[in-house]
């Protein structure tokens, strides 16, 4: 979409079709009367179409082709047009007492990303920002992101800005429908995982185009989203059918470990729990399905019997001790190090110089 300012056209008025009928009649030299006399229709029923009172309806516009030459097509054209007209003019001035709503938006964040169009009429960004929605109304936004049983709304990050949150996820679910996918394989998406582990060695113009078509086989979406302001989000994974699982990342902290992390993390909440769940992953969030997510997600990068058995040489875990286990182990080592750091066997300080810096600029066009 575009990113620049503009104004969309919308006619404040249209004719409606009965004046081109008068203005035909007039041109013809003929009169309602003898339109009506040729027709078979009552001569009130022909001057309340002049004077837009009636519609034109299709067995009407028959007629008026037979008498006039005219196309049945036109007139049944134009008579669609004048009330499709009449309803946006309707609609915009109901949404012209809306447009405050566009202040719980990020819409300037979201049109620098290019998520969408920057109108300067308020009420054109406003059906902008509902299209990208999917909604017709912000009273269905309300409905749909904020009804009680929504399931978003159990995320702390949620309920105090559901408006950049709900335009994060939006952008996830858009990246997903326009995303070729297999439906979903629970075995596939298993031996997946194993390849998907191999990959974290690799840059990511490299990594992330071979992660999401590997997950894409076995019907798991992987869309990569930059995070909006006032959000604390780092990844979400939803089911959005039966056969077709949604895992979108941020790159929140910004390097390979948590990204990792977070992937497998999301990865664990598919293959663990159930379909109807909903998981915004977020700081301080604890429970029973999220530390199972954290388990999974630590012992598939790290299998513990390795981990058990991986000590430092000397008295601290130093550079060459780590690079040595990855290797043994095939995965990055700045993996390694985040595992070491969370763990307290070494201080967040260390080793960080073996973590890979993720930026959207590092990653090119690979972002959503």
């Amino acid at each position: 979409m575009a990113n620049n300012a503009q104004n969309q056209y919308m006619p404040d008025f249209v004719s409606h079709p009965g004046e081109t009928l008068l203005e035909t009649l007039e041109a013809m030299g003929m009169t309602q009367v003898d339109l009506a006399e040729r027709t078979g229709r009552p001569t009130k029923t022909i001057n309340k179409i002049i004077h837009g009172k009636t519609a034109i309806t299709p067995e009407t516009a028959l007629q008026l082709e037979r008498v006039l030459g005219t196309p049945a097509r036109f007139w049944i054209n134009r008579e669609r047009y004048y009330r499709e007209s009449l309803a946006r003019a309707q609609e915009r001035e109901e949404l012209q007492g809306q447009v405050d709503w566009l202040k719980n938006i990020p819409v300037k964040a979201m049109n620098n990303l290019g998520w969408i169009s920057a109108f300067e009429n308020k009420v054109d960004q406003l059906v902008e920002v509902i299209q990208y929605f999917g909604v017709s109304s912000p009273a269905q936004w309300e409905s749909l992101w904020m009804g009680e049983d929504v399931s978003f709304r159990q995320s702390p990050s949620f309920e105090s800005e559901p408006g950049a949150v709900s335009a994060w996820l939006r952008r996830g679910e858009l990246v997903a429908r326009d995303t070729d996918c297999r439906p979903y394989n629970e075995t596939g998406f298993r031996e997946a995982l194993t390849v998907i582990r191999s990959l974290t060695t690799l840059p990511p113009q490299e990594f992330i185009p071979a992660m999401r078509e590997i997950c894409a086989e076995v019907g798991v979406v992987v869309a990569l989203v930059p995070e909006l302001p006032k959000t604390i989000t780092s990844g979400a994974t939803r089911w959005l059918s039966p056969d077709k699982a949604l895992i979108q990342l941020s790159l929140r902290y910004k390097r390979d470990d948590q990204f990792w992390f977070t992937f497998f993390h999301e990865a664990g909440h598919i293959l663990l729990h159930g379909k109807r769940d909903v998981f915004i992953e977020e700081e301080k969030v604890e429970n029973g399905k999220e530390e199972e997510a954290n388990q999974f997600s630590a012992n598939f990068l790290i299998p513990a019997k390795e981990y058990a058995q991986f000590m430092p040489i000397g008295r601290h875990y130093s550079q060459e001790d780590v690079l040595d286990f990855a290797s043994q182990i095939g995965i990055a080592p700045g993996i390694v190090v985040g595992r070491l750091q969370k763990d307290k066997k070494i201080r967040y300080s260390h080793l960080n110089g073996l973590k890979l810096p993720l930026s959207w600029e590092n990653m090119g066009e690979i972002s959503a």
